[in-house]
């Protein structure tokens, strides 16, 4: 099934970094438009991993690295969550020498290893034309190297975060939002009953804006974000004054999970580092709830206020994309594709000033995208700023302007 060329060509696939609700209809965009207009397309598996292990020999079974998509394949998962291609953390340049696949240790044997003249050359072994990794700013920042060697790349932004530089919008972040809002609803009603502060550690390593918009569209009282260091006491007496004001007593707080407090710095489960340098986060929720009941008393007549502390994760990760990560996937797709078929690469298709287009791809590595705080930001309530919302994008906050 290799190398096999149709009419005008081969378009390539692939999914990165963490799932999130909106790719398998972005492929489902992709793979239908290719094939009316005459492309062969080929989804390739798990990632950069995929193209990365894959043996160049016609005879060897390659179907753990890619498939070759159809009408009726794509049909089928198109208006579902996560990915059918599958997807991780593989960045090709920086193989660890156990990582290394079997067929290629002879040839790299140092401690880490750049595999991207594999990964080019299995690329021509598949007669691919053009690539379209859809991922974050670390799968595309892989997608700029390999457009700087000469693939031709067109790429598609997705990330919960909402944080890839140069577009407005991230496939998954519609769902994300809309999701912590329905999550921090249903426990809203546990925390009343109780009378306690509820503490909700939300998606978000160096950019808040998961923990933002939920915020401003009410779901909680106060936010902290990666790019504000928060004091927990002023953090603790805010909540008591608006669990106080609330007939209800209770208040809530969404919590970044790469929010740090006053004089410290990011809470990770562990030391070990995924490929992109990253360690895992999470934990950040359970201090801050351990130090809200303990400065309680000082803000609340000598009493404790218990806390509830739930980490959201992959709850807001799975399951079916919404309205947003189901329209916009199909015209990232078909963005794509309009490039592709006027032979244009090397771009990053957007949401720019409330309208879709098309960027150069090196943006994803050039800049970052992150909460701006003196514009959005009032780092005096630890909440967003309510006002100047004329002309500005959808989501508020989420434009580099």
């Amino acid at each position: 099934m290799t190398n096999v060329k149709t009419k005008k060509g081969v378009i390539a696939i692939l999914t990165g970094g963490g799932d999130v609700p909106g790719l398998n209809p972005a492929i489902r965009a992709v793979t239908l438009r290719a094939i009316h207009e005459g492309y062969q397309v080929i989804g390739l598996r798990r990632g950069w991993a995929g193209i990365t292990e894959l043996i160049r020999d016609k005879k060897v079974d390659n179907s753990e690295s890619y498939q070759i998509l159809t009408e009726e394949i794509v049909n089928k998962v198109g208006r579902t969550g996560g990915t059918f291609l599958h997807t991780s953390r593989t960045r090709p340049s920086h193989i660890p020498k156990a990582n290394v696949p079997p067929h290629l240790q002879d040839t790299y044997a140092h401690e880490t290893n750049d595999l991207t003249p594999e990964v080019v050359k299995n690329l021509d072994f598949l007669g691919v034309d053009y690539l379209i990794p859809i991922g974050g700013d670390d799968t595309l920042g892989y997608g700029v190297r390999l457009y700087k060697e000469g693939v031709k790349v067109v790429a598609i932004p997705k990330t919960m975060d909402n944080d890839v530089p140069g577009t407005e919008y991230c496939i998954g972040f519609s769902t994300c939002v809309t999701r912590t809002i329905m999550m921090t609803n249903s426990l809203r009603t546990t925390a009343g009953s109780h009378e306690r502060f509820l503490v909700l550690e939300v998606f978000g390593r160096y950019a808040g804006f998961t923990a933002m918009l939920p915020t401003m569209a009410g779901a909680a009282n106060r936010c902290v974000i990666p790019e504000y260091k928060f004091n927990i006491e002023h953090l603790t007496e805010l909540l008591t004054e608006d669990r106080y004001k609330n007939p209800s007593k209770y208040s809530i707080v969404l919590v970044s999970e790469g929010a740090m407090f006053e004089g410290g710095e990011m809470v990770f489960q562990d030391t070990v580092r995924d490929a992109y340098g990253h360690a895992k986060l999470g934990g950040i929720g359970d201090l801050v709830a351990v130090r809200l009941k303990g400065l309680s008393p000082k803000f609340n007549n000598g009493k404790p206020i218990n806390v509830i502390s739930q980490k959201l994760g992959y709850i807001v990760r799975g399951g079916d994309p919404d309205a947003c990560d189901s329209v916009v996937p199909m015209a990232y797709g078909n963005l794509a594709l309009d490039l592709i078929l006027e032979g244009i690469h090397g771009r990053l298709v957007v949401l720019k000033n409330g309208r879709y287009d098309n960027v150069p791809i090196e943006v994803v590595t050039s800049s970052k995208k992150i909460v701006n705080v003196k514009k959005n930001y009032n780092t005096e309530r630890l909440r967003p700023f309510y006002k100047s919302f004329e002309m500005q994008p959808l989501f508020i906050m989420t434009s580099e302007a």
